[in-house]
């Protein structure tokens, strides 16, 4: 069913393009947006702007950083492991990690998996930047790339291609553990078996 207002049928449409989010639900948040004070709407809409024009990648680590802050907060930490760096796929997989309080080395954003099928190959993600990083880290040094990318058939064609060319580095290569079942999504596993992964990672 269609509602009388162009306008709110519009937001119901915008708000179930996000993932996760049916009409139902899209009708839902039209509807606390419609009952909600002006004030907390432009608060909303602000915000919605400022993720667009002040987030930036990380010109290190390629995660996600505001205009300013670049490097980012982890790169610049005098308390992070830099020996270390764990490979994910997306900024999310970093706060996964981070929730733990575990791992203390540093992050390298892949933005995506090889995936020929979806046309995605090793030029469309930051491969090169991770190699270009650890060859200027090179003398001092990284020691060991972490793989922690999803349990796929992507994520272990990524995994892949990445330990083929960093091993000629004298890079130790590694990756988590095989506590997280086969397709699941590294953002929705709990921080238990996130710590447990990445103890018990093991060379490829």
């Amino acid at each position: 069913m269609r509602y009388s207002s162009g306008a709110v049928e519009a937001l119901i449409e915008e708000f179930a393009k996000l993932p996760g989010i049916g009409r139902k639900t899209a009708q839902r948040l039209t509807m606390h947006v419609l009952h909600e004070r002006r004030s907390e709407v432009e608060k909303l809409a602000s915000a919605l702007i400022d993720v667009k024009e002040k987030v930036i990648r990380c010109s290190v680590c390629q995660n996600i950083t505001d205009l300013g802050v670049d490097p980012c907060h982890i790169c610049t930490s005098a308390g992070r492991d830099r020996s270390v760096i764990c490979v994910v796929e997306s900024p999310t997989e970093v706060l996964a990690f981070e929730k733990t309080g575990h791992y203390k080395g540093l992050y390298h954003v892949l933005h995506g998996v090889i995936s020929p099928l979806d046309g995605v190959g090793p030029d469309d993600i930051k491969v090169r930047e991770l190699i270009a990083r650890i060859g200027v880290d090179s003398t001092g040094g990284v020691r060991e790339v972490v793989l922690a990318l999803n349990p796929t058939v992507e994520g272990e064609t990524t995994s892949l291609y990445i330990s083929k060319l960093l091993k000629p580095l004298g890079i130790n290569v590694t990756r988590i553990a095989r506590g997280i079942p086969v397709g699941a999504e590294l953002e929705f596993i709990d921080e238990a078996t996130l710590s447990r992964a990445m103890e018990g990672r093991s060379a490829i």
